[in-house]
């Protein structure tokens, strides 16, 4: 074995992020390293003793309550960042006693994660604006539902400014939203095309129908593996049996769990055959390969500029394209 020090072990310690997790309402701070937010998650349960029972848990910037939901935001934070684990039901609340060594279990300042989750995207469009490619377009929808005056406040920007921004967050919800037209398009195109086949095959050879339907019949009912299991949330799986695009809709996270899935758990727990279950993971495949080309290049253009530490806020288009 080579020895401690090599740069294949040096490579692997670099990949890691020192964090600092607590629990609510306990004083005791663990130190942990993971590369990543699924594995931080997993070595906070552990360390904190947090029973199977409260999971999921969330994790929170101790500072100020941020929810850390996405891989990329997680990268981006520096190390010997401050974590707080909360258990399935539980609040964080921005009260403490101690300078944080004790923290209170109710307060009015509680965080509601629903009612004030654009609060919570605001936040992430803040700290880096390249974080709009990575949101779904229900995300997106909140953004730009809230009044530019309150969004204003939130950002700390001008309201003409936070006008901009919302116009550009329309125009990717739009652009998605042709992304997702062209697609039904297609397989409406592609849908006729095989039953014009269909029937010229069977005006052509009508002996060979019979055992055509049957052959279909077969598959379909052979792609079901009861003994198939998903990790995959309802939500998650509803929107890709439902959505025509589903890809589009869902954020880069979620893309991501959908990838790791089993082809065989995944045709299972979507009803479909594993040729349909593949051509969609292959959809979400693409679509996040696409959605982090850009965000590395609106890394490069802004590590190329002139010592600017984030991307203009007036560079953006002034209005929304129209259709």
């Amino acid at each position: 074995k080579a020895p401690w020090g090599t740069a294949e072990h040096q490579s692997m310690a670099a990949r890691l992020k020192r964090c600092v997790v607590r629990r609510r309402d306990g004083p005791e701070q663990h130190g942990v390293a993971a590369s990543c937010l699924r594995e931080l998650r997993d070595k906070a349960c552990g360390v904190l003793a947090i029973d199977k029972a409260q999971e999921p848990i969330t994790l929170v910037l101790a500072e100020d309550g941020t929810i850390v939901d996405d891989e990329d935001y997680f990268l981006c934070l520096p190390s010997n960042t401050k974590f707080v684990a909360l258990a399935k039901d539980e609040k964080w609340s921005s009260k403490s006693l101690d300078s944080g060594t004790s923290w209170l279990s109710e307060s009015v300042d509680e965080v509601d994660s629903a009612a004030e989750k654009w609060k919570q995207l605001a936040r992430q469009l803040k700290d880096d604006l390249s974080n709009i490619i990575l949101m779904s377009e229900e995300d997106l929808q909140v953004l730009i539902d809230v009044p530019h005056s309150d969004l204003a406040e939130e950002l700390a920007q001008s309201e003409t400014k936070t006008q901009v921004l919302q116009d550009t967050l329309q125009q990717v919800l739009d652009r998605r939203e042709e992304e997702r037209q062209s697609r039904q398009l297609l397989e409406l195109y592609l849908e006729a095309l095989k039953t014009e086949d269909s029937i010229l095959s069977k005006v052509a050879d009508p002996e060979a129908a019979p055992r055509k339907e049957m052959d279909v019949v077969d598959t379909s009912t052979s792609s079901t593996d009861p003994s198939a299991t998903t990790a995959l949330s309802g939500q998650v799986l509803a929107a890709l049996k439902e959505k025509p695009a589903p890809e589009l809709c869902l954020d880069s996270q979620d893309l991501e769990l959908v990838l790791k899935e089993d082809a065989a758990a995944l045709a299972s727990a979507l009803g479909w055959d594993k040729q349909k279950a593949g051509a969609l993971r292959e959809a979400c495949d693409q679509e996040l390969s696409k959605r982090l080309k850009q965000v590395q290049t609106l890394h490069s253009l802004r590590n190329t500029s002139k010592g600017k530490k984030t991307l203009p806020w007036g560079d953006w288009p002034s209005s929304k394209r129209k259709k």
